[in-house]
């Protein structure tokens, strides 16, 4: 999908008001730390505005991976049934696409992939998507793997959202912002979701979220602060379906940045940055009809994580055709609690018990546990990266770069990255680009103790080497691009049987893959009120892991007077995977249609009819880690919406 963005506020054009020349030129500073538009980016990269976020009618913002070519999100059976990536070809238990609000990552240093402490992030609080398909590591480090999102929230709106839908659904949020004097200003964000869910093996999924932020600016000071908090009750957890599974994660986030100067030459920023992670997760893992204990045996983290990172990033204009953005991060992040969740527990020794005489109803909380003491580490690491853009000629722009991490205790890595973005052919902008990412092992990996998965210390970094060919066509109600890409796999982690241990798993740099694959974009703008888009992704070699090996997706929207109408289509292929025991999962191609009707009644009162799923498809999608395969993929959402401008 192509989509692009504007600002919101009371004055703002519509999104449907401006030329598709005008959409192409909207800046995107993510891939390069300079502005750039959609055809002189050196990444490949799809944009959502807030209007096409609202157009796809989803909740949240993992949602949106399914319109990006080459990824898919689906939920996992991994606490609390969080959403698991399929980038690019690689569908495994771990963090491979780097999650930010706010250039602020959400990644952190025990499970590594945001979404199992941040699985809901509201799409109500949402300004604008930016996400890099590939490698981004030469700006940002470890995670930024296979892709990076950047989720840019709402600072200049003023309005109110209530909503009600199937299965329980309600939600609220508020965005609030007021000119405080000429050189302060501050903004609000608030979204408050709740879902009783659905019916999946005997047990609902249900939801709650809280997502509050505020931001302040006063001259060239920017203080903002973040909470979210999301409870994924019941359901399926650590492979088991129960009524007793509970997932609560809560976040904080406090940020203070201070430009120091920013001039037609050159600028300098920096940014003070502390997130504060807990998760307490209960999942059953033995069934009481297994006839150890007399009811279902349920156990899982009750983690904190922590980090503080110092950052700055400097920007200068050499010459009239050399431009250089040049930074350094120093970090410092630590699991600082290792406990466990458990309903069966011997608390004067401190250990899980298997007896009956120790079940605890409801399950207890134990911050410290002897058994995971090794998961209290510290991963710190100190960072600098450069990148230099050089306008060769009128037609040949070159990006080079590199950015080298030190990570204290486990290694040093370097990124480099360059791009070739040819633009001598007219409205045939072609691009070469390679770029080099890795991802740091978590203390999950390397130190967990438990009868799921035990750590294994002699972990090394994985790392990726990406090469891309990149060819667009745009003009002024038309655009397209291709890209075949290859991703060399190298020491890839991947969870092996554990012979040796009382646990099930264990932890290995066990893949050394290539990949190769073609992603196509096409959109079409027929008229001002009409745009039709469609794009797909080929793999040419087998997914690491039973994945989606072709899949696409498409929309079309349709604006009549104050009516807007967006429909929107996800199509995977056929996935089929041999189990052990001769048992075999097999689900065939499917399709999932969404979409909305958007009434703007008068320019402070709009009402909308979202659905995702609308005619309540039963699939499922395969995990490795639960016995049959099987995860249930979500039926229908049907939701009614007002907004309140003022």
């Amino acid at each position: 999908m192509f989509s692009v963005t504007c600002q919101a506020s009371s004055g703002t054009e519509d999104i449907f008001d401006l030329s598709f020349e005008q959409l192409l030129d909207v800046n995107i500073d993510l891939a390069s730390k300079t502005n750039e538009t959609l055809q002189s980016v050196p990444s490949s990269i799809t944009v959502f505005s807030k209007q096409q976020i609202e157009n796809l009618a989803v909740n949240n913002a993992y949602d949106l991976i399914n319109f990006i070519p080459g990824f898919q999100s689906t939920r996992g059976d991994w606490v609390g049934a969080v959403p698991k990536d399929h980038a690019r070809g690689v569908y495994l238990d771990n963090g491979y696409i780097l999650m930010m609000v706010n250039g602020e990552r959400l990644n952190e240093v025990s499970f590594g992939k945001a979404s199992v402490y941040t699985p809901f992030i509201p799409t109500a609080i949402i300004e604008k998507v930016e996400f890099i398909r590939g490698p981004g590591s030469a700006l940002y480090g470890s995670n930024a793997f296979l892709g990076v999102m950047n989720i840019i929230t709402q600072k200049q709106a003023n309005h109110v959202n209530l909503g009600v839908g199937e299965h329980g659904l309600w939600q609220m949020s508020a965005n609030w912002h007021q000119q405080l004097s000429q050189s302060a200003t501050a903004f609000v964000n608030l979204a408050v979701d709740h879902q009783t869910g659905e019916h999946h093996q005997g047990v609902r999924d249900p939801l709650e979220s809280v997502y509050a932020e505020l931001g302040v600016t006063v001259g060239q000071w920017h203080i903002n602060g973040r909470f979210n908090r999301a409870n994924l009750d019941k359901f399926i957890n650590l492979g088991g379906y129960s009524e007793e599974n509970k997932h609560k994660s809560e976040n904080a986030y406090l940020s203070v940045n201070y430009q120091w100067w920013k001039n037609e030459g050159s600028s300098l920023t920096s940014k003070l940055f502390y997130g504060l992670h807990e998760i307490a997760s209960l999942g059953m893992v033995l069934p009481s009809d297994a006839g150890v204990v007399a009811n279902d045996f349920l156990v899982g983290p009750y983690w904190r994580t922590r980090e503080l990172t110092f950052s700055s990033d400097y920007t200068h204009r050499l010459s009239e055709n050399l431009d250089l953005a040049a930074g350094f991060e120093l970090r410092k992040a630590d699991q600082f609690q290792a406990g466990v969740y458990s309903n069966y527990f011997d608390l004067e020794n401190g250990q899980i018990a298997l007896s009956d005489q120790f079940y605890l109803p409801g399950g207890q909380k134990v911050q410290e546990f002897s058994d995971y003491a090794l998961l209290k580490q510290a991963i710190d690491q100190n960072s600098l990266y450069g990148q230099v853009k050089w306008r060769y000629n009128s037609d040949l722009t070159v990006f080079f770069g590199a950015r080298f991490d030190d990570v204290i205790g486990i290694e040093s890595k370097l990124s480099p990255r360059f791009a070739f973005v040819y633009s001598g052919l007219q409205q045939h902008p072609l691009k070469l680009q390679y770029g080099e990412s890795f991802r740091t092992p978590v203390t999950n990996e390397l130190y967990s103790n438990d009868d799921v998965t035990t750590g294994n210390p002699n972990l090394t970094s994985e790392f990726v080497q990406t090469t891309e060919l990149v060819w667009q066509f745009n003009d002024a109600s038309f655009s397209s691009e291709i890209v075949i890409f290859q991703n060399n796999l190298n020491d890839f982690i991947n969870k092996v049987p554990a012979p040796n241990s009382d646990a099930e798993f264990t932890f290995a740099n066990a893949i050394d893959k290539k990949i190769q694959g073609i992603e196509s974009t096409v959109t079409w703008q027929f008229s001002s009120g009409l745009e039709w888009g469609i794009n797909g992704t080929h793999l040419f070699d087998d997914p690491e892991n039973a994945s989606f090996k072709r899949f696409a997706s498409s929309f079309v929207t349709y604006r009549l007077d104050n009516i807007l109408i967006s429909l929107n289509a996800n199509w995977r292929d056929r996935v089929d995977v041999d189990l052990e025991l001769s048992e075999r999962f097999s689900q065939s191609s499917y399709m999932l249609f969404g979409g909305s009707i958007q009434w703007q009644l008068t320019p402070e009162h709009k009402v909308s009819v979202k659905g995702m799923n609308l005619f309540d498809k039963e699939y499922a999608v395969f995990d490795p880690r639960v016995e049959n395969g099987e995860v249930p993929g979500q039926g229908r959402q049907l939701r009614l919406t007002y907004q309140y401008k003022f």
